[in-house]
């Protein structure tokens, strides 16, 4: 059986970089010897460097119909450029029946020149389930503004399970604002906008439910995630009821860098409030 690739980075220790250096998406090639299930693959890291901490996801394909998902995490040396990180589960496959996954183990060095920045290195691995050593190759990324898969915001468990199993009713979109931010980590906050009335909300970014029936108070609802440039982020919430003076109102408090701003939202069951978002460095 012919070997497909997944990513598989491991973790490296040492000192980080300025979070614009890697975060953000990340295309090329990634090729493999005689005895792979292709001879060359695309591949696309969608890289988030926050606080010091890589996370993301790696689609490894020949084509957008056949590929594999997985996320990893992992750590820079700014030293030295070399970037090696790890995958931790497979999200999503779709492959040809004759290929097998390929777990491999990537080491990779960062460069810089001109306003061009890329990802190159080699790669080896082992046959998933088997002792079998994949044919190894190389990688070469550049960085991009374009993905060719959806950006993915990060959900627990527990909320990804929980969406599955919802079913909220289609309701108008009401575009308050478009949040131009200089910063690609973002803060939101959610409080009550008047008297505490006991509205209770929902909340989805990019589709993914980030807050289920919460309720409005002094005390904020908080969210964070991380900004990819050029991708436009859309934060959409729904009422779950009016709360004892309709209709359900929020101040929205978003932070980026050193920017502050508030967003006033207002849903009701006919429509939900929502906010762009773009990170523009």
């Amino acid at each position: 059986m012919r070997s497909f690739s997944i990513l598989l980075l491991f973790l490296f220790p040492g000192c980080l970089i300025a979070a614009d250096d890697l975060n953000g998406i990340w295309k090329g090639t990634l090729t493999q010897g005689p005895g792979g299930c292709y001879p060359q693959y695309f591949l696309e890291l969608q890289i988030n460097f926050s606080d010091g901490l890589i996370t993301g996801k790696a689609y490894d394909y020949y084509d957008k119909s056949h590929f594999i998902k997985m996320s990893f995490t992992g750590r820079y040396n700014a030293q030295t450029h070399r970037l090696v990180l790890i995958e931790n589960r497979v999200l999503q496959a779709d492959i040809p029946l004759d290929c097998a996954p390929c777990i491999k183990t990537y080491d990779l060095q960062y460069s810089k020149k001109g306003g061009e920045e890329t990802l190159s290195g080699d790669w080896k691995g082992i046959i998933s389930g088997k002792r079998a050593v994949c044919p190894p190759g190389k990688i070469d990324l550049k960085k991009t503004d374009h993905s060719d898969f959806p950006v993915d915001i990060e959900q627990s468990d527990t909320l990804l399970t929980l969406q599955h199993s919802l079913h909220l009713q289609p309701r108008e979109k009401d575009l308050i604002k478009t949040v131009t931010v200089n910063s690609p980590q973002i803060k939101i906050e959610l409080y009550d906008n008047a008297e505490i009335d006991h509205d209770t909300i929902t909340v989805l970014i990019n589709n993914k439910l980030l807050l289920y029936r919460q309720m409005l108070r002094d005390k904020p609802l908080t969210l964070n995630f991380n900004a990819f440039p050029g991708v436009e982020y859309e934060l959409v919430m729904y009422a779950d009821n009016l709360g004892e003076i309709p209709p359900n109102t929020a101040l929205m408090v978003v932070t980026a860098g050193g920017q502050k701003m508030e967003v006033f939202l207002s849903s009701s069951e006919q429509k939900t409030a929502s906010v762009k978002f773009l990170y523009k460095p």
